[in-house]
């Protein structure tokens, strides 16, 4: 059997990689990525004037995350490479959170999902009524057809 080298086994590991497939490392990282909270984090920082924001900036940007939320978001985008934390030591002390390059790529993709659902929400909500409008139709005509 013919040797490969380190690098032809990782191009090889690289390519078995198959998100639909339940023992794929990937879903959990997609799962990761899908998260409300982590959209909205890598979106803000994506945006942000000078690519970088503090905690409490952040928790302005984004109402309605609990300060829980957004830490165990930031921490668990930090432990994935995405986000950099840099503490100044100062009086208060100052923390600040930029995208790494490899949150940079995804902020990119996430702040088009972002805009996206911002776009098109209005064709959605209706469609929704128009759906759930048919569904309540169709089980009241089902219920009144049990009756007869």
């Amino acid at each position: 059997m013919a040797t490969r080298t380190a690098a032809a086994r990782r191009e090889e590991a690289r390519h078995a990689y198959d998100a639909f497939l339940k023992e794929c490392p990937t879903g959990q990282l997609l799962a990761r990525i899908s998260d409300k909270w982590v959209g909205l984090v890598v979106s803000a920082l994506a945006q942000a004037d000078d690519r970088s924001m503090r905690y409490s900036d952040l928790g302005r940007k984004i109402p309605g995350v609990s300060q829980k939320m957004l830490t165990q978001t930031l921490r668990s985008l930090e432990r994935d490479g995405i986000v950099t934390r840099t503490v100044t030591p100062t009086v208060p002390v100052r923390v600040d959170y930029r995208l790494t390059e490899l949150g940079d790529s995804l902020g990119c993709l996430l702040s088009s999902v972002k805009l996206w659902a911002e776009n098109h929400f209005e064709k959605v909500a209706a469609h929704r009524q128009a759906y759930d409008a048919n569904a309540n139709a169709a089980e009241t005509a089902a219920q009144t057809a049990a009756a007869h």
